[in-house]
């Protein structure tokens, strides 16, 4: 196919309006194209990973109107009007999240497929329970597999990200300081 075919056969799909990371986006691509490749090829946020593509392992896992979602089983057509957060979004003003300190300074990522999903499961987690305990930790993560670990540095980094949201507030970790410690 051509460049004016592909841009020509794209004018017939109808704009699908939808927030990323407090965004406004507009994409027009087939309408049961799925959300993980519409935010990865269409949007260029790389950040949400594949790992199974059908949905078992977790790693695509964003958040759709608060509740998290494999962005792999969502067709881009249900997300008309949804406010999308990726692991991008997690970030605020350069600074890290605490999850993102905690997994960088606590081993937390391997191989990193399963990380942008682990994230952002922590980070529902402690939107709706600011001081879970370890049992509360593992259950939270549990739709997400990694297959490079026993899983404990993972527990441990969102356990180290808990006392550090309890703690007094330290000096946060810019993104350009998170690629110079690797």
């Amino acid at each position: 196919m051509s460049t004016n075919e592909s841009a020509t056969s794209s004018k017939r799909w109808p704009a699908i309006r939808f927030n990323v990371n407090s965004e406004a986006r507009i994409v027009k691509v087939p309408p049961m194209k799925r959300l993980l490749d519409v935010l990865r090829e269409d949007l260029h946020l790389t950040g949400t990973k594949e790992g199974c593509g059908e949905g078992e392992c977790g790693s695509c896992s964003i958040r759709m109107n608060g509740e998290l979602v494999n962005s792999c089983l969502v067709p881009v057509l249900q997300v008309e009007g949804a406010d999308i957060q990726t692991v991008e979004g997690l970030a605020l003003d350069g600074a890290l999240h605490p999850l993102q300190e905690a997994f960088l300074c606590h081993g937390g990522a391997q191989c990193g497929i399963c990380t942008p999903g682990m994230l952002m499961a922590a980070a529902q987690l402690l939107e709706r329970s600011p001081n879970p305990d370890m049992p509360q930790i593992r259950e939270a993560l549990a739709g997400n597999l990694c297959r490079c670990t026993g899983f404990i540095r993972i527990f441990e980094s969102v356990a180290a990200a808990v006392d550090a949201q309890s703690a007094s507030p330290a000096t946060k970790l810019t993104t350009e300081q998170m690629h110079h410690a690797r």
